[in-house]
């Protein structure tokens, strides 16, 4: 078996893994599916190991590469951190906030305002799932979102560090028999249906702590829908379709409708900053500490009484 192996077959075998799909992966990375066959089965030669079982429908990974997986993400981080090491000064820090509103925006424009000669370039993904796997490839640095809900394959690749838990909240139209109320009772929601992102992949870990908001309600999650990307469009769907949305106290004004926090009990949304492990850059200790900052002056980490929020989100939470 060869001592030293190339980081491009690491990346190679990562992204496969991550994506399990080859033409996903070789979009991923930016390179012809055909080249990235040829780099996997060059990676399996030198370990001595098939890592991928192929078929015309599905790719596998092997329980070999299971197991090299995590050891293959240490490696590509440390070769990252060495490779901002030796750099000249510090790159942009590429900051995926979701939105340019809520949690993640706010920290941003912290740290920008503190941490004065230093460049963030934010990104607009639409949930950390999404995200995930561009931190993992370093095509990102940070993103915003509820760890609780990734694949523990992903997860185990990234730290993070509370920052907020976010107050739930409704969006309806504006003639909406709830629309009157300044705080919508959960309860009066029963017999609702909800857009909750079903159908966007990137947003897997909000629908999810949508359905299990509204196990044993009676509120119907809307039919899954492709991806709606821009707040023009997103108004212009979930206008047309007459949609209620769940949705954050910060969020996009819509026209034609009114956003109302959710009571009885208060549902909360937990939000991490999420980076990949072994990310050294002084922009991430600028948002570490305006994401502190923020959290104290606000109390974003307090519960209220009478709260809602799933235990796994809760013990991932409180175990930073």
């Amino acid at each position: 078996m060869t001592q030293d192996i190339d980081p491009r077959l690491l990346r190679a075998f990562t992204a496969v893994a991550e994506e399990l799909h080859f033409t996903r992966a070789a979009a991923r990375l930016f390179v012809a599916q055909q080249a990235l066959s040829r780099d996997i089965r060059r990676l399996e030669r030198e370990l001595g190991a098939e890592l991928f079982l192929r078929t015309t429908r599905a790719v596998r990974p092997t329980a070999e590469a299971e197991r090299l997986l995590p050891y293959a993400r240490r490696v590509l981080a440390a070769h990252d951190e060495l490779r901002a090491a030796c750099s000249a000064e510090a790159r942009p820090l590429l900051v995926d906030i979701g939105a340019p509103v809520g949690t993640g925006h706010r920290v941003l424009e912290r740290a920008r305002a503190r941490a004065v000669g230093q460049e963030f370039v934010a990104r607009h993904l639409s949930g950390l799932t999404g995200a995930a796997a561009e931190l993992l490839a370093g095509r990102i640095d940070v993103s915003f979102g509820r760890v609780a809900g990734l694949d523990p394959a992903l997860l185990a690749g990234l730290a993070q560090q509370p920052v907020r838990f976010e107050r739930m909240a409704v969006l309806l139209p504006e003639d909406h028999r709830l629309a009157r109320l300044e705080e919508v009772p959960l309860a009066a929601l029963e017999g609702e249906t909800l857009y909750a992102g079903a159908g966007n992949p990137a947003t897997a870990e909000w629908t999810d702590l949508a359905v299990r908001l509204f196990a044993g309600r009676g509120v119907e999650l809307a039919a899954p829908f492709p991806e709606i990307s821009g707040k023009e469009e997103f108004s212009r769907v979930v206008r047309g379709r007459g949609w209620s949305v769940l949705a954050s106290t910060d969020f996009l004004a819509i026209p034609g409708m009114v956003l109302r926090p959710l009571t009885a009990p208060v549902p909360l949304s937990p939000v991490s900053l999420v980076w990949r492990k072994g990310l050294r850059h002084p922009g991430l200790e600028a948002l570490k500490e305006a994401a502190r900052g923020l959290g104290e002056a606000g109390n974003w980490l307090e519960i209220p009484v009478e709260s809602w929020i799933p235990d796994a989100d809760l013990s991932l939470m409180s175990s930073y």
